[in-house]
């Protein structure tokens, strides 16, 4: 399954995980600094969705703060 996330580092609220007209909102408490932000909406998608952070895969916009994601929820 893939999914559009709009995340939003360095936040107090996270790691939460919202639902949006456009896909989904995902609040990390990372910065967004040597990929440690991407590696936070990682964790916090698998948390989401049940499954491992292994399964969850950037596929567009490592560098940007709307990324196109993919999840392997098949197991």
């Amino acid at each position: 399954m893939q999914v559009t996330v709009r995340v939003k580092p360095g936040s107090r609220k996270g790691p939460l995980v919202e639902k949006d007209a456009d896909g989904l909102i995902v609040h990390v408490r990372e910065r967004a600094a040597d990929g440690a932000a991407n590696l936070g909406v990682q964790r916090a998608l698998a948390a989401h969705f049940h499954t491992a952070p292994s399964r969850v895969r950037i596929v567009r916009g490592h560098t940007s703060r709307i990324k196109r994601i993919d999840i392997d929820t098949d197991t």
